[in-house]
């Protein structure tokens, strides 16, 4: 009895040795649970992942997965030192590699054109990566949208002049868009009496945004946007994103990712509110 015993635990021992997983995996499984974390420790487990990315002999592991955690590291407001590891991350990757593909080069440049990371890179390729950057600003500067909300109100962006606008792109599905929402709710409320219009487009069906906000409450317009035609219009790619235009029309701040409120009312500043 005891040998079969001793038996089964051998074998239990080789199939879970077998199952054991790359260190590459292992962060992987460690960024996908970042959500999970409170703030505060969610700021010092991306510093400790972005110094283990950097110690993998896997170069090709190591771009992936810290673009990986570039998304997750921008998710909020966890510190520029922290966003600076992240960057060096990227960088150190970058410089490893053959081959290195266009999606590094942009997720680099938008840390430091959108997030203010202060790190350079003397590759022209970084240098097209911020004109791309550059590029998709003028875009949604210049562009306009006439959209719906859930009440059958249509709302034009470029008839807002006189108003502080903040257009935000979100979805029903998006754990950041959700985290953000009470703050702009908030926002709305504190300044809607000096002239701040809050637009949030999703392009999903208006059932489902219809039922999240009758069970959320949420009160500042909600816009939607049938096949995605502003979305891709305004080049928006991942969100949230928020764009602020100031009283003449001018784009002034921007967010590349889920912002906190704190984040909210300095981009609402550059418009002019909250001085």
């Amino acid at each position: 009895m005891r040998l079969a015993r001793l038996s089964l635990v051998l074998i239990g021992t080789v199939a879970c040795a077998q199952q054991a997983i790359s260190p590459a995996k292992a962060l992987e499984e460690r960024i996908a649970r970042l959500r999970s974390l409170s703030d505060a420790r969610r700021a010092v487990e991306t510093e400790n992942l972005a110094f283990e990315i950097r110690a993998l002999r896997d170069r090709q592991a190591e771009l992936a997965l810290a673009q990986e955690l570039s998304n997750f590291a921008t998710e909020g407001d966890f510190g520029r030192a922290t966003l600076l590891d992240v960057a060096r991350t990227i960088a150190d990757a970058i410089h490893a590699i053959p081959n290195v593909p266009d999606s590094a080069y942009d997720e680099l440049a938008r840390l430091v054109h959108y997030e203010g990371v202060d790190l350079s890179l003397n590759d022209p390729r970084f240098q097209e990566a911020v004109t791309r950057w550059v590029e998709v600003d003028k875009t949604r500067q210049e562009s306009d949208f006439t959209l719906k909300d859930l009440a059958g109100e249509s709302w034009q962006l470029k008839a807002l002049k006189g108003k502080v606008v903040l257009v935000n792109f979100w979805a029903t599905w998006c754990p950041p868009c959700r985290k953000e929402m009470p703050d702009l709710e908030a926002l709305y409320n504190r300044f809607r009496g000096e002239g701040l219009v809050i637009l949030a487009i999703s392009d999903e069906e208006e059932p489902k945004v219809q039922d999240f906000i009758n069970t959320q409450k949420y009160t500042y317009p909600i816009l939607l946007d049938p096949g995605d035609l502003v979305n891709k219009r305004f080049r928006i790619q991942g969100i949230p994103k928020s764009l602020v235009y100031d009283r003449t029309g001018k784009l002034v701040a921007q967010s590349s990712d889920m912002r906190t409120i704190t984040q909210f009312l300095s981009m609402l500043k550059q418009a002019g509110l909250g001085e």
